[in-house]
């Protein structure tokens, strides 16, 4: 287990996940936690990063800076998203392993696993076929590092492991009108078509893909859980086990913020992966299992929104 007083350092701690990941070290007692913000610390510069572990020696590292964005960032941006979060994951990595950190937490996503892998997508259905051609460059950075790290493990006697994450939601958000992920997006298009009076609300695609959600809050909590009581080779699976339709989501998202005008919906937009569900059974058999259900983390979030105007701007 880390000690109280451990040297800590959570890499992307401005993001939805890092910050997170602090509020939840700074709730368990954990103080010694290091930072550094993009202007100070480059990660995709290997002698920046190299310095900077050099002179830090964290003990500890949490992986959470990433290259994020909903379908059409990444559509349309398929070789910075592959080439920033590859860059970045393996100068981490690898100046971790060079300096001694004695552990190591990478956080990908589950849009590692295959686009049509049987339901609910265990840890062991990875590469077993291809993957979602929108995510596909995102997915195959995430799998570089998460093999990495295994393979670190395999070669040297690290340890190292990783978290795969369900879609994430909460406070710090990223709710861009086009950059962001599905439910932030519908909490920003809600909210602004309450406020102008809008008749109707235009989604992507028919509505019909099935999707699971956990709170971010809930994400860290397991995080700090498995720094301090899992080691593997074999990545875990972080959600709820638990799913509904894009369209039962927004109507959800509609009540929530107050929205009582018409959904309609847009055939000609993709709708991405039919079904994405996690099976949770490695992290509930660990004795780690989520606290908030979906209702009450969307208005937490919405609160988040209506509480940061910059955040939302953005």
């Amino acid at each position: 287990m880390m000690e109280k007083n451990a040297k800590i350092y959570v890499a992307g701690h401005r993001g939805m996940v890092g910050s997170a990941i602090i509020r939840e070290l700074e709730r368990q007692g954990y103080r010694n936690i290091i930072t550094r913000t993009h202007q100070e610390l480059n990660l995709c510069r290997q002698e920046d990063v190299e310095r900077f572990f050099a002179q830090e020696r964290p003990e500890y590292v949490f992986l959470a800076a990433a290259k994020v964005g909903g379908i059409v960032a990444n559509e349309n941006a398929l070789a910075d998203f592959m080439y920033d979060n590859m860059i970045l994951e393996m100068n981490v990595i690898h100046s971790a392993w060079m300096n001694g950190c004695k552990k190591l937490e990478f956080l990908g996503s589950s849009c590692i696993y295959p686009r049509m892998a049987p339901q609910p997508m265990k840890e062991s259905c990875l590469l077993t076929s291809e993957l979602e051609k929108t995510n596909e460059a995102y997915a195959l950075a995430k799998i570089s590092g998460l093999k990495y790290c295994e393979y670190l493990n395999k070669q040297y006697g690290t340890d190292y492991i990783s978290v795969m994450p369900t879609n994430l939601y909460g406070p710090n958000d990223n709710y861009h009108p086009l950059h962001s992920h599905v439910l932030p997006a519908l909490i920003r298009r809600f909210h602004e078509a309450k406020m102008e009076g809008l008749k109707e609300v235009i989604c992507w695609g028919d509505g019909s893909p099935l999707r699971e959600f956990l709170y971010v809050d809930d994400l860290a909590n397991l995080c700090v859980y498995l720094m301090n009581y899992y080691s593997g080779d074999e990545t875990v699976n972080a959600g709820t086990g638990k799913e509904l339709t894009i369209k039962e989501l927004t109507r959800l998202v509609a009540a929530v913020i107050g929205y009582e005008g018409e959904i309609r919906w847009d055939t000609s937009k993709p709708n991405g992966t039919p079904r994405k569900l996690l099976d949770v059974s490695k992290a509930t058999a660990l004795g780690w299992i989520y606290k908030t259900e979906l209702e009450e983390g969307i208005r937490l979030s919405y609160e988040d929104f209506l509480n940061n105007p910059v955040r939302a701007e953005r």
